[in-house]
């Protein structure tokens, strides 16, 4: 089914490219008017994406925890849970700042916004984003949930994954006792899965939806306008792909030749639909079937959500250079490496925060004098640029699994592409470990 997902996605998207630019080109004839119809009909068509992304968001939570809960009970012992988990920050930090680099390096040596000379605005014009700051000890007390059900009903990743760990620590040291909760739980990873293929039957509706409801009210024109910084970011994500799958080359080796293979269908997922959630649970099932054991990639991968992305990195750096260039504002190379500091602290907070770059971005950028209102400057292709940096967020995530396996013992044997996942062994007992999720998946069509 993933291979023929893949191509219904494709098709979606090219389908609701022409659709969506055939519409502004049909309706559109400067007037304000115009504009307005256009609005009305994009809004009709984000109406099914709004509605997947709902049903994705409905899944997440208990999702993350089933399988975080599994994999942390099937670990062993807590000694490993603390090995696992050191190495996968200490790869998030050298991953962002590798990103964070990138787009420094990148947005010095190409200059997208020299020569815009736009005037500086008024010192109280505003962007409209909400700013943030880090603050220590918000950032810290957040990370621990007040209430489950909040964190679930919130879907607070990082608050999820605090309580799953010590669930799953509390059942590895209860022993026994616990075989039934165990059992209770494997059984709830293999019902959200089985919902988690329902689900994606409806990506190629919304991939459409999408890609049309864009393309239909803001045209071509806005792609135009401000294609140098674009075309300069999207080479900054390639440049990006490039190294962290030669890094993943490097260290897992040619193997990884099947784990682009095997994402293929949440980036694209995640590319058409600019949302990095919406690609979980297929991410997730791609590094089981590239074999990351379940119990390293339902650890890493909701802990990469919160601290390892790395698309999202590379465009604060980029945005906020490109705007100080805009506005003709010379930063030294001392105030660059600052602001890179910042934003790799600030931006670990602001985990399931809607537009999350642009909060950062715009509370980062009065710190160095530079002129929040800048960042209407790329509000109107910010879209069109999530849809990159999601995608790159998925691929960052997907990597680090895979290298944290790597690290822990190696990769489980590999997985035909084009078979089909057995059917899960009848009377599974506390005792068997569950070593695919595929083992425990009640059916795959």
């Amino acid at each position: 089914m993933a291979k023929r997902l893949t191509y219904w996605i494709m098709a979606a998207l090219v389908a609701g490219l022409v659709l969506g630019w055939g519409l502004h080109v049909a309706i559109d004839d400067g007037s304000p008017a115009s504009a307005a119809r256009l609005s009305e009909i994009a809004g009709y068509f984000s109406i099914l994406t709004t509605l997947f992304l709902r049903l994705i968001k409905m899944i997440i939570a208990p999702l993350v925890f089933a399988t975080l809960v599994v994999g942390i009970a099937h670990m062993g012992d807590t000694s490993a849970l603390g090995r696992v988990g050191a190495k996968s920050l200490a790869w998030f930090v050298t991953a962002s700042l590798l990103s964070l680099t990138l787009g420094l390096i990148l947005v010095n040596v190409l200059q997208p916004g020299v020569g815009l000379a736009l005037p500086l605005p008024p010192a109280n014009e505003a962007s409209g984003v909400a700013r943030t700051a880090f603050d220590a000890t918000k950032f810290v007390s957040h990370i621990v949930p007040q209430s489950m059900v909040e964190a679930m009903a919130t879907n607070e990743i990082l608050q999820i994954v605090v309580f799953s760990i010590f669930v799953g620590v509390a059942i590895t040291a209860v022993g026994e006792k616990a075989a039934p909760l165990t059992r209770a739980v494997e059984a709830l990873v293999a019902v959200m899965l089985q919902i988690t293929n329902y689900v994606m039957r409806f990506a190629p509706v919304a991939v459409f939806a999408a890609v049309t409801s864009t393309l239909a009210e803001r045209g071509p024109g806005v792609l135009r306008d401000l294609g140098y910084f674009m075309g300069s970011f999207y080479l900054g994500l390639v440049l990006l792909w490039a190294l962290l799958i030669g890094i993943a080359f490097l260290l897992v080796g040619g193997r990884t030749r099947l784990l682009i293979r095997y994402i293929r269908d949440p980036l694209i997922l995640a590319f058409s639909t600019a949302s990095s959630e919406a690609a979980y649970p297929r991410t997730l099932e791609a590094l089981d079937r590239f074999g990351v054991p379940p119990r390293i990639a339902s650890f890493v991968l909701p802990l990469g959500y919160s601290f390892n992305l790395d698309g999202s990195m590379m465009y604060m750096t980029f945005a906020s250079m490109f705007i100080a260039q805009a506005y003709g504002i010379p930063l030294s190379i001392g105030e660059q490496v600052t602001m890179l500091l910042v934003l790799m602290v600030t931006s670990k907070g602001i985990a399931g925060v809607p537009r999350a770059s642009l909060v950062v971005i715009a509370g980062t950028l009065s710190m160095f004098k530079i002129p929040e209102a800048g960042l209407l400057l790329i509000l109107a292709v910010d879209h069109f640029l999530d849809m990159g940096r999601s995608a790159t967020n998925v691929i960052g995530n997907a990597i680090a699994a895979s290298l944290v396996a790597k690290w822990e013992g190696g990769l489980d044997p590999r997985e035909d592409p084009d078979a089909t996942a057995p059917a899960a062994p009848s009377g599974t007992g506390p005792a068997v470990a569950v070593e695919r999720f595929d083992d425990i998946r009640p059916g795959q069509s």
